[in-house]
């Protein structure tokens, strides 16, 4: 028996990467699925990959008139919505005075108003399948900036903010709301945007900053994605869930202070306090 046995999810920025990974274990735990992406050609190939229980429509998240066809569509092909996972997501690296503002607005117009166009539509047809799961993919630029990142950071954050709200809107109508923050992931979102020396870079600072030693994998994402989605969270909304190896737990302190590299060099230069 499946988790997920008789439901039907929309997941967006399905095509590829995380949204690929999420789609792949709903599936394998029994929920029919309309995957949504603007990249139509792998999104189709992946659906066809996954079977009769995976349909997919190229979507672009910014479009209200595309979310009512796809809240649409899962409605005509299984018969209700019980499941929305809002995943899509773009990110541009720049810093903020060189940053262009139609930059600024492209991102958030997926990131945030994406899932915020998703849930408005989305909210009615869980309510008729008698409630159901939101589940919002923010980050951990969600909890704490990063240079270059100031249009990512300022989605994400927000993205936290709808989540609880809308989770107290529609908490009486059986619906769940949560959050999952997720590290650095390996995905095609995160390595696409870099170049390849700057992608090994990153592989190896992840070595020495994440105290699991290295990025995510998607599927270890989807596995949290999957909690949430079931009934196994029924008590659970308005919550976030970070998973980032430890990362956002480890201090922020020079190497020669940190207690895992050095015991000694920590208690010399740390202040007593009593």
């Amino acid at each position: 028996m499946g988790r997920l046995d008789g439901k039907v999810a929309v997941i967006t920025g399905a095509a590829r990467g995380m949204g690929a990974s999420h789609a792949a274990v709903f599936v394998a735990e029994g929920a029919r699925v309309v995957l949504t992406d603007v990249l139509a050609e792998e999104g189709t190939a992946l659906a066809e990959r996954l079977g009769p229980s995976a349909t997919f429509v190229c979507h672009d998240v910014g479009d209200e008139h595309g979310w009512r066809e796809v809240i649409g569509l899962a409605k005509s092909a299984y018969g209700k919505l019980d499941i929305l996972v809002n995943n899509a997501g773009i990110v541009v690296r720049e810093l903020t005075e060189k940053l262009s503002l139609a930059d600024y607005e492209r991102v958030l117009r997926v990131n945030q108003i994406g899932p915020f166009l998703g849930i408005r539509t989305a909210i009615p047809a869980l309510r008729e399948a008698g409630g159901g799961s939101i589940v919002n993919v923010s980050s951990i630029n969600g909890l704490r900036g990063t240079a270059g990142t100031v249009a990512y950071s300022s989605s994400k954050y927000a993205l936290r903010g709808i989540t609880q709200t809308v989770a107290l809107e529609v908490v009486a109508d059986g619906i769940r709301v949560n959050t999952v923050l997720p590290g650095n992931t390996t995905t095609h979102m995160t390595t696409d945007s870099l170049s390849a020396e700057a992608a090994a870079a990153a592989e190896a600072q992840a070595a020495k900053v994440i105290p699991m030693g290295r990025h995510a994998r998607a599927a270890e994402i989807s596995q949290l994605v999957l909690f949430l989605a079931s009934d196994e969270s029924s008590y659970i909304t308005g919550a976030e869930y970070v998973i980032d190896g430890g990362w956002s737990a480890r201090l922020a302190i020079p190497e020669e202070w940190d207690i895992t590299h050095s015991h000694e060099a920590a208690a010399a230069a740390t202040p007593a306090v009593s």
